[in-house]
């Protein structure tokens, strides 16, 4: 492996290495790839869950007996006390002006309830749905221009499914560019900060920018095979990309700055940072990539997706820093360094001295009473973990108010709550019609039930529940509305809609987290023996990560309650925190344990901890506060999920930076001593070079 990571180094590999990487670019942009893979995102709640699930063989159901699928547009008219005679006129005009402007429906604008205390009416379309986003977007869109708004106190409010799959559609497209341009700059004020050279800081981002682009390419391609991808699969993507491929240029640049102080050649000082730096680089990779792989195993195509095209990100970050990168070094002149121009013989890193020297020399005095400090910390962040509340919803996941959720509670005040979106119940056999109609009508908590369509195929009925159709109440509904279904129309007779997706999105989340969860503590687990060649270590490293995951994953959901005041936590955070906190809280411990044991080969446990953290120190806080800079961005999105995920892993990173790598693990290695490399060679230290006798 190292023979093939020196390779962009050679006097004509180096130049072919990036002229290979602006050509692919070139063609990449030339094709608009990145462009269509932003057009192939699937941003509806349905396209989440499997084949297999319910309410997806109800849609598929519905769609067969129909003959396609359905997006009904429901506009609320409502005023508080009682519509007024000019609101009836209005109302009589606009459905005039509707059925004659909007383009795309496939039924006309009519008319379809009216409340009981007259202050609110429903009209009521229908758009099929073909999968392209605009067919769902512009209808919605030239409606709502035509007769959205507050008139006098009179409130017009577009919703129904719809309504809320064009706001989505509308959200997702707004993220992409802003949160890339975001990131981005972020990334480039931070490189400013970390290296003060005006000329440096491009050679990462120009690795890092075309590793993100490579990716959406790669990303695009997984979409034709089949891959599902929506914004927020997309959103982290980019993130991913570049916070690892900044950490991993970090890493590099450090080595290789360190390098020239001890030779002229700058491509054998390459090859010297490679051959120390590179392994540590690709087993970040590697575990990083095999953990976000354990994600496709998941049922939810949101989640499963996430894994191969995390997966490809993270892959292209690395070949990126480990090829592009050296090769652009090579070519530049030493001066790419200035103010700060690395000399032979000028010193720099020294495992000697420096501040996290001093900080590991103080740790070594009485590394128990330090370890056992930091685990109480993060017990006592653990405690937020009893706030936990998964009351996010589709109606409530949005930061800033969004028409569709506004037109619900405007129909919830004047009707029953889930006349907005009912749940859809296909009944294959005609002759169970009525039972089945009986039978849902009777569970506690529906309102109505009315036929919607009939025909000898079977039906579609839809019922109307109390509560909103996105609300835990209504989600609790769903499997005695589908017992009393199917009891009635036998097994033919399947209930789906917005709630029942919603439902089935998060019963196949609850599979999910008890499934991966177990696989990738096994897959790092295994990762780091090979990579360390131990147990013990191993053994630690995923403990003390598992327990940051834990106390962020306990301020996430404090903050998220105390400071922010969202309405609740995404039932899929917890899953998506702990792969990525795992797989890149384990990044910054192999970061400094992989030159831990180098340095122990020569010093013996006890210094080789307190060199590698000396020499490893500034870099690693560099790289963690770039990731956590990048995940921040998600924070000022406008969806919560992203928000609460943003904040959540951002602060795990950087606990992971300044408590885990620094203090807690450190003080754990030299406690234990030579026994945390059992059962290599190392582990057979003799006495007299054991650290873990300090402090005891």
């Amino acid at each position: 492996m190292k023979s093939l990571l020196l390779l962009p180094t050679g006097p004509r590999a180096r130049w072919v290495t990036v002229l290979v990487w602006f050509v692919a670019m070139f063609v990449v942009f030339g094709t608009n790839i990145p462009g269509k893979f932003a057009d192939a995102e699937n941003n509806e709640s349905i396209s989440y869950l499997p084949g297999d699930a319910e309410a997806t063989r109800a849609l598929e159901a519905q769609k067969e007996l129909v003959g396609s699928e359905q997006a009904p547009i429901v506009i609320v008219y409502r005023r508080e006390g009682g519509l007024t005679p000019a609101d009836q006129t209005r109302i009589k005009r606009d459905l005039v002006t509707l059925n004659r402007d909007v383009k795309g429906v496939s039924e006309p604008f009519k008319l379809a309830e009216e409340s009981k205390d007259g202050s609110a009416v429903i009209v009521t379309s229908s758009i099929t749905s073909t999968g392209e986003a605009e067919d769902i977007r512009e209808p919605v869109e030239d409606a709502r221009d035509l007769v959205s708004g507050s008139f006098g106190g009179l409130e017009v409010d577009l919703t129904g499914p719809a309504g809320y799959a064009s706001d989505s559609i509308e959200v997702f497209e707004s993220i992409n560019g802003t949160l890339f341009a975001a990131a981005f700059a972020l990334v480039f004020v931070l490189l400013i900060l970390i290296y003060r050279s005006p000329f440096l800081l491009w050679l990462p981002l120009v690795a890092v920018g075309f590793a993100e682009i490579g990716a959406r390419a790669v990303g695009y391609g997984l979409t034709e095979l089949g891959v599902t991808v929506n914004g927020q699969s997309s959103s982290i993507l980019s993130v991913l990309v570049l916070g690892a491929g900044t950490d991993y240029a970090l890493l590099l640049i450090a080595r290789y700055r360190e390098e020239l102080r001890h030779r002229e050649s700058r491509s054998e000082s390459m090859r010297y940072a490679l051959r120390g730096a590179g392994p540590a680089i690709v087993a970040s990779g590697l575990t990083v990539i095999a953990a976000l792989l354990c994600l496709s195993l998941a049922e939810l195509n949101s989640t499963a997706s996430m894994g191969p095209i995390g997966a490809i990100g993270i892959f292209m970050a690395m070949l990126s820093m480990l090829s592009l990168l050296p090769a652009m070094l090579v070519i530049a002149p030493r001066f790419v360094f200035w103010p700060k121009v690395p000399r032979v013989g000028t010193g720099g890193a020294d495992a000697e001295h420096g501040p996290w020297r001093r900080l590991g020399d103080r740790i070594a005095k009485r590394p128990r009473p330090v370890w056992i400090t930091a685990v109480l910390i993060l017990l006592v962040m653990c405690l937020g973990l009893f706030s936990y509340n998964d009351g996010l919803t589709s109606a409530n996941g949005y930061v800033n108010e969004v028409e569709a959720v506004r037109g619900e509670e405007a129909i919830a005040k004047s009707f029953p709550g889930g006349s907005n979106v009912p749940t859809e119940i296909v009944v294959g056999d005609p002759a169970k019609v009525g039972s089945v109609t009986r039978a849902v009508d009777r569970v506690d908590g529906v309102a109505s039930v009315r036929t919607v369509y009939r025909g000898e195929g079977g039906a579609v009925l839809n019922a109307v529940l109390v509560d909103e159709p996105y609300s835990k109440p209504a989600f609790n509904l769903i499997p005695e509305i589908r017992k009393a279904a199917h009891r009635a129309g036998g097994a033919s007779t399947l209930v789906g809609g917005g709630t029942a997706v919603e439902h089935d999105i998060r019963e196949a989340n609850r599979h999910d987290v008890k499934l991966i969860v177990p696989i990738v503590l096994l897959v790092v687990f295994l990762i780091l023996i090979a990579l360390l060649r131990a147990l013990a270590a191993p053994l630690m490293l995923i403990a003390t990560v598992v327990l940051s995951f834990f106390a962020a994953l306990g301020i996430g959901f404090v903050v998220s309650d105390q400071v922010f005041d969202f309405p609740g936590i995404d039932p899929s955070l917890p899953l998506y925190v702990f792969v990525f906190l795992v797989a890149l809280g384990i990044d910054y411990n192999i970061f400094l344990m992989a030159r831990v044991r180098e340095e122990t080969a020569a010093h013996g446990t006890r210094e080789g901890m307190l060199r590698g953290l000396a020499v490893t120190g500034g870099v690693i806080t560099s790289a963690g506060i770039v990731l956590a800079g990048t995940f921040s961005v998600l924070a000022v999105l406008p969806l919560v999920f992203l928000a609460e995920m943003g904040f959540t892993v951002a602060f795990g990173v950087l606990l992971d930076t300044f408590l885990v790598r620094s203090v807690l693990v450190p003080a754990l290695t030299l406690d234990i001593g030579s026994r945390i490399w059992w059962p290599s060679a190392l582990a057979r230290e003799k006495k007299t070079g054991e650290p873990g006798t300090a402090g005891r």
